[in-house]
Parts: C-alpha cells; sequence; structure tokens
C-alpha cells in the first residue's frame, strides 16, 4: 500500500508539477511498510543510549499518613536496595512525615525518576512494598482513582463502596482476574497496578459503581463476553454490541424528603423567656441557703434514681412472667367459635318458635271454648215431663 505522501507525489506528477509535502520531513520512509516492525513494542531502556547521565537534578516527595509509619521503617531497606538499582536516592523523613526520592549521577533512564514517584505514591496508599516495587518496570503502569469527591452523603459513599469489594472481596477478585491488575480499596481512593487497557477498564467499573451508574457485577459479565469474542478472527472488524447484554436500569423508589410545616409569618418577635433568677424567685429557691439548696438538689437525685431502679426492676421481671398459653389450636378455636354462633342462632330460632306456637295455641283454646259455647245457646232445652 502506497502512503499519503506517495499518493500525493503522483497526483503532482501527474498534473505536472513539483510533489509537495505537509511538512518538511513529511517523506515516505523505509520503514513504513515493514511488517516486521512492532510499534506498540516497548523496549527494554538500554545504559548506553544515555551515558552522559543527568544534566540536573529531579526530585518528588509525598507525604504519608501515620499509621503507615511503623510499616515503612520496617519496609525501608528493600524500596531503598531496588531504587538504588536503576540509580535514584530515596529518603524517609519520619519528622515530616514524609518520603523523598530523586536523580543521581548514576541515572541513565530519564524516565525512571516518575516510575520512583508513582512507586512513593502507591506506597503511601497502603500498597505493600513487594507490590509497589513492580511499578519499576516497564510494562507496569499505576492509577489511583480518587472516588471520596463523587458522592457527598458519607453513608451513600460507604454503601456503594461496599458493593465494589462484595462479600468476602469476591467482587474485587473478580475485577483483577478480569482486567488483569492489581485493586486495592484504601479509604478514599482505589490503587490500581496493571497495563493501560487494565487500568482503563478498572476506572470505569470503579467510577460507575460510586456513581450509581452500573453494578460491577454487569461490567464484569461485558468483560467476560468481550474476552470470548476477541478469540475469534472473524469477529476483529465487527461490531459485538449485538453480543453484549443490554441492562435496563429499574425505577427504584426513592425516600420522600422530610418537609417541615412552615409556621405563619409573624412580625412580632416572640416572648422574652424567663431567666434563671426569674424561675428561681416564683419557686422560692432564690431565698434558700446553699446548704438547703444542695440538698434539694439530692434529693431529687435520689428520687430520680429510685425511680429509674423501679422501671429496671419492673423491665427485668416483664421477661419472667409467662405468657397466656391457647391450648386450642387456630383452626381448633376458630371451629370453636363458629360452633357458639352456631349453637346461639339455634337457641333464638327455637325461642322464636316455641313463641309462636304458645300464641297458636292460645288462640285456638279460646275459639274452641267460643264454639262451645255457641253450639250450646243454639241447642233446644229437653222438656222434663211432670209427675202426674
Amino acid at each position: 500500500m502506497a502512503s499519503e505522501g506517495e499518493e500525493n507525489a503522483l497526483l503532482a506528477m501527474e498534473e505536472g508539477k513539483k510533489p509537495r509535502h505537509k511538512g518538511k520531513h513529511d517523506k515516505p520512509k523505509p520503514w513504513d511498510d515493514d511488517p516486521n516492525i512492532d510499534r506498540w513494542k516497548i523496549e527494554k531502556f538500554d545504559p548506553s543510549w544515555n551515558e552522559g547521565g543527568m544534566l540536573e537534578v529531579t526530585s518528588f516527595s509525598t507525604l504519608f499518613p501515620q499509621y503507615r509509619e511503623k510499616y515503612l521503617q520496617e519496609a525501608w531497606p528493600i524500596v531503598k536496595a531496588s531504587l538504588k538499582e536503576c540509580g535514584v536516592a530515596c529518603e524517609l523523613n519520619l519528622v515530616e512525615g514524609s518520603m523523598t526520592v530523586s536523580t543521581t549521577r548514576k541515572t541513565r533512564d530519564p524516565y525512571i525518576i516518575v516510575k520512583a514517584k508513582e512507586l512513593i505514591k502507591l506506597l503511601s496508599r497502603s500498597v505493600p512494598a513487594p507490590q509497589a516495587i513492580k511499578i519499576l518496570n516497564d510494562e507496569m503502569s499505576c492509577d489511583i482513582i480518587k472516588i471520596s469527591s463523587i458522592t457527598r452523603n458519607k453513608e451513600r459513599f460507604v454503601k456503594r463502596r461496599e458493593r465494589l469489594l462484595g462479600p468476602n472481596l469476591s467482587t474485587l477478585k473478580a475485577i483483577e482476574i478480569v482486567t488483569g491488575c492489581y485493586i486495592l480499596v484504601q479509604g478514599n481512593t482505589v490503587a490500581a497496578m496493571g497495563s493501560w487497557k487494565g487500568l482503563k477498564q478498572v476506572r470505569r467499573v470503579v467510577e460507575d459503581c460510586i456513581k450509581n451508574i452500573k453494578h460491577p457485577v454487569y461490567h464484569i459479565k461485558e468483560l467476560l463476553i468481550k474476552r470470548e469474542l476477541a478469540k475469534n478472527p472473524a469477529l476483529a472488524h465487527e461490531s459485538w454490541d449485538r453480543f453484549l447484554p443490554k441492562f435496563k436500569k429499574k425505577n427504584v423508589k426513592q425516600k420522600k424528603p422530610i418537609t417541615k410545616e412552615k409556621k405563619p409569618y409573624t412580625p412580632f418577635p416572640p416572648p422574652q423567656q424567663p431567666s434563671k433568677i426569674d424561675l428561681e424567685l416564683e419557686t422560692g429557691e432564690y431565698f434558700m441557703s446553699d446548704k438547703r439548696k444542695s440538698a434539694k438538689k439530692w434529693q431529687e437525685k435520689l428520687e430520680k434514681q429510685s425511680e429509674k431502679a423501679e422501671e429496671n426492676k419492673r423491665k427485668r421481671e416483664a421477661a419472667f412472667i409467662p405468657p397466656k398459653e391457647d391450648t386450642a389450636a387456630p383452626y381448633e378455636s376458630a371451629k370453636f367459635t363458629n360452633d357458639n354462633n352456631e349453637i346461639v342462632d339455634m337457641a333464638k330460632s327455637l325461642k322464636k318458635k316455641a313463641k309462636e306456637f304458645r300464641k297458636n295455641e292460645a288462640m285456638e283454646n279460646v275459639r274452641l271454648e267460643s264454639y262451645v259455647a255457641c253450639n250450646e245457646e243454639s241447642r233446644p232445652k229437653k222438656k222434663h215431663k211432670s209427675p202426674k
């Protein structure tokens, strides 16, 4: 394939003009199309590239918290030895609580001082010394993510930080495996060490978790799917959106803000409260002697103590009072109440029927008596023969 410079030269030659380049040195190079050159490869530094060393002394210093003082004292010989190999001097100042790194005459790599600066930063953020020393390698990079300023509410911040860690640090370990980075959550920061690609993924996961945009588990699922898709060379130049899961954010019910009732506005100020002397004058305590005042206070204190003791005793005894036991089962008690209701209804109906029966019987008796009386009146009387 012809480069852009060659194409411009060919076009100029066709038009009969002198070939024109964008810049002074923008000309086709012999290594532009060389397939054997890997432009992304980071070559190891060779001291022969900079035999003269550094012209000026460059130094960086950082403070560390007090709780790291003891550990840094123990681990400082290891740090010092590893930096000495790179030609960098270091100093631990326990009075000021600071660590300082600076270049020396033996320093050859110009970028090693930046790596040393990152090393002391990681040490101050509670990263163990053997792990922090790995930052001196060219392949390793670090990123310290500040998470405290993302959310103002402290309770919400702690909750989301716990979400990032997961139960028994399971979520954090999963993120470390997927991204290939070392991650340490400490206080208000997250320290990560790894490749640039991995650090970019870690920052995205951490920020989305603290901002409550996406749960870390969903990010882990996406990264696992992407890892599997990367193995297929046929999908190298295609979009992976159709393979990635789409998570819908559910509407969570938020707590209603507590609104205080506004009192009606009055232009007049509130009445002045009585002072301590006024209250003493009302009760008559103002005219008492100091001895009587102290005796009164002592008596009030004793009364409060006795009341409190009685209340505590009542609470303790309440735990030993047995609850009323319901011998019948719930369904039996319900059945018993239903049976009682039925019996009551039956008794009422029987009483009603008995009342109606007595009433009917009384009516029949009245009718019978009236019938008999009528018949007797209508019957002709027999004539009695008189004896002759």
